[in-house]
């Protein structure tokens, strides 16, 4: 199985955990590594839709060759698919999801991968990782959501409206998704509204498995073409600081699960955070 390790930096450890390192962004990286600004790309937007602009790339330059049933995939330099018998010491609590204790040895890591398909993703289009809440505590809705507060004070209280939408508008600018959403399709419209407002656990990160070639293309078709619509309304330009400056990847990184949802058989499978660059060889 083909994985691709996203990075925006050269990182030594991609190779030794067997990953095939996918450069983005301005750095200078070694010709061993895939750089997404050759062939049919969209490299000089990475700034602003980060790992997204290297999904592009695959749509574009990779996803032509596949076949189906030819498992491929991504991950990122600090995020990864793991094996499932070590899902239940991965902890998923505010704040720290995706955390498991390495030991500060990336061969600890290595041997958790998820390098080959399992057995259990027979019959699934995708493999997403597996959601966290992205539910907050009073004090980040108070010096966050004020907002949204104003509109409703009862999402305080109401750990049902803590959701999707509310989590976006507090960390990517108030009512920002509600303009991108406003550039969707008729179809999916209504659907991905009530699929942010009804969902208080987010599969994020823009990571996944697939064996279908046509359904991913399928999906990079609608993806992109949304948000190159959205880049009419949000531009470039006045895009500053983190809440906003990746606002192309944020607003990918919630359209991703609903998309698959929506269309296709998904299986959530477990994963790790993990800087490589910062523990041991």
């Amino acid at each position: 199985m083909k994985i691709y390790c996203i990075t925006h930096k050269p990182i030594k450890e991609i190779e030794k955990l067997g990953l095939i390192p996918a450069g983005v962004g301005e750095s200078v990286f070694p010709n061993n590594y895939i750089i997404e600004n050759s062939g049919d790309n969209i490299a000089y937007k990475n700034k602003h839709y980060s790992e997204t602009s290297f999904h592009y790339w695959i749509w574009k330059n990779i996803l032509p060759q596949k076949k189906d049933n030819d498992w491929f995939g991504t991950c990122q330099y600090r995020r990864y698919f793991v094996k499932k018998n070590f899902e239940t010491d991965i902890d998923n609590s505010d704040g720290r999801q995706g955390y498991y204790n390495l030991n500060n040895n990336l061969e600890n890591l290595k041997n958790m991968l998820q390098m080959d398909p399992s057995e259990e993703w027979n019959g699934f289009d995708v493999i997403l990782c597996k959601p966290w809440s992205v539910g907050a505590k009073k004090i980040k809705i108070f010096k966050r959501g004020f907002k949204s507060l104003m509109k409703d004070p009862t999402i305080l209280f109401d750990k049902k409206k803590q959701n999707i939408k509310l989590h976006f508008d507090m960390f990517h600018g108030f009512g920002n998704l509600d303009k991108a959403i406003d550039l969707l399709p008729v179809k999916d419209k209504k659907d991905f509204l009530n699929y942010v407002t009804t969902n208080t656990l987010l599969s994020g990160h823009c990571i996944f498995f697939s064996n279908n070639p046509k359904l991913i293309d399928k999906f990079y078709f609608d993806l992109f073409e949304w948000l190159f619509k959205c880049e009419k309304i949000f531009g470039f330009k006045n895009l500053i600081g983190y809440d906003t400056q990746r606002i192309y990847s944020f607003l990918t990184e919630r359209y991703m699960p609903f998309w698959f949802e929506k269309y296709s058989k998904v299986k959530y499978w477990p994963w790790v955070y993990c800087d490589v660059t910062k523990i041991k060889n």
